[in-house]
């Protein structure tokens, strides 16, 4: 029996006992997983079974439809009481989907010290530094001595997210290193946190963008990242699970929107919103679709006299956008990683282009036999072998440089680049491939 079916069994038995077992035998992730069949009075009879400490563990781990199905169940009371078991960098996220008299309630029913930090960091956007980092660290005065340390350590450290790492502050609070929590055990009591921290620490800005933040923990393989402010007083931290979380969320980004769909998206959205959602770059890609019908209809005359060349037509356009495809896929990650611009990278454009002669002869040349064999016409090869040679070059340089600059005008290289990209490989595939059909026409007939 799966997950799912015991949890409705035991809802439906109202059986406590059994909810607490299978909540201890598998992951709050993987009940969470389940939930998301529930129906919402199956969802709102499990709740008011649980505790608060099961309600926190499920709603952290849950997909934001589910949590928001969740809280619209439960009443402000329930809610304050789950938030105790809750980091508030995860309670402010579930406070911005409420709205705003709900959100006064409950920030108004908890501890004044709480809501204050809630209210900071729901100043923040969701996908900035400030938005994603929790409250929840150790930072302690470089004059304490290891002893004194380790009493913070104890006192502090249940209340916190990670212990690993403790952050070091002087007199006016401002952040100056960090130790490690190993290095600290090691030490002798008499020794102070100044004299084995380390003065190197890397830091970001609360308005800095989340995927910038990946990429630097990513780069420095940082297991978590101050937050500070213009005078470096440290605000909070950004532990690796949360980046993690960026770097699925925005590789998914770019991969549905590469497809035009927006980043919302899922099977079961309802067909409305599906529709609002995807027509408009369906649309867009209509337009661009008339392009190349137009192209194609400025040689009606010479496709009508070979008909041959209305079969070969797609091949020629196919390989170039199969090509541009995989350009653009390698220098869009590129972008993502921070390992090129157009500024100081425009030059490997050569290399794409050499990429595209080369991949052009060998597929060219595969196709023009093909096609020799296949309508016994030397020339029909010949024009095909070269038209698919001009295509993917023009692909590997369309593929690299289009993203590079829809970045150097701010725009989104992964929403935008595949339907620039696609209407120049079928454009000048079509025209290439037909203007040389015309030219060697007497040789086709």
């Amino acid at each position: 029996m799966e997950l799912n079916e015991m949890l409705l069994n035991a809802v439906e038995n109202k059986n406590v006992s059994e909810l607490k077992e299978l909540f201890g035998d598998h992951y709050p992730v993987d009940v969470a997983t389940a939930l998301f069949e529930f129906e919402d009075e199956e969802l709102a009879a499990l709740l008011n079974l649980l505790e608060a400490k099961e309600i926190a563990a499920i709603i952290e781990e849950a997909e934001e439809e589910l949590q928001q199905g969740m809280i619209g169940l439960l009443d402000s009371k329930k809610i304050v009481k789950f938030f105790a078991y809750m980091s508030p960098d995860d309670i402010a996220d579930i406070l911005g989907m409420l709205g705003v008299g709900q959100r006064k309630e409950i920030l108004g029913m908890m501890k004044k010290s709480d809501s204050n930090e809630i209210q900071m960091l729901l100043g923040y956007g969701p996908d900035t530094a400030g938005g994603i980092m929790t409250t929840k660290y150790i930072a302690l005065k470089s004059g304490l001595s290891m002893k004194d340390v380790l009493q913070e350590i104890r006192r502090i450290g249940p209340k916190t997210e990670i212990i690993e790492t403790i952050f070091v502050v002087d007199k006016a609070n401002e952040l100056i290193g960090s130790a490690d929590l190993r290095d600290i055990l090691a030490s002798a009591e008499d020794v102070s946190l100044e004299e084995i921290m380390n003065d190197n620490v890397l830091s970001v800005r609360p308005e800095t963008d989340q995927e910038e933040v990946s990429l630097i923990v990513s780069k420095y393989d940082l297991k978590v990242i101050p937050v500070v402010n213009r005078r470096n007083v440290i605000l909070g931290i950004i532990t690796i699970d949360d980046i993690i979380d960026v770097i699925v969320e925005e590789q998914t980004e770019d991969l549905l929107m590469l497809s035009g769909v927006s980043k919302d998206e899922k099977v079961g959205n309802k067909i409305s919103t599906s529709v609002v959602r995807r027509l408009p770059w369906l649309v867009i890609n209509l337009m661009t679709a008339f392009l190349a019908s137009f192209t194609v209809g400025m040689f009606e005359d010479v496709i009508i006299q070979v008909v041959a060349l209305a079969a070969a037509m797609p091949i020629v356009t196919g390989m170039g956008g199969n090509a541009g495809s995989q350009t653009l896929s390698v220098v869009i990650r590129s972008i993502a990683l921070g390992e090129v611009d157009i500024k100081n990278d425009w030059k490997y454009v050569f290399n794409e282009v050499g990429l595209g002669l080369i991949n052009g002869s060998v597929t060219g040349l595969i196709t023009g036999i093909i096609l020799y064999f296949r309508y016994d016409n030397f020339f029909l090869g010949l024009i095909i072998l070269i038209a698919m040679i001009g295509n993917l070059i023009i692909a590997g340089f369309f593929g690299f440089l289009i993203p590079l600059a829809l970045k150097k005008w701010d725009l989104d290289p992964a929403i935008s680049s595949s339907i620039f990209l696609t209407t120049a490989t079928d454009v000048f595939g079509f025209f290439l491939f037909l203007s040389l059909a015309k030219i060697f026409l007497p040789h086709l007939l």
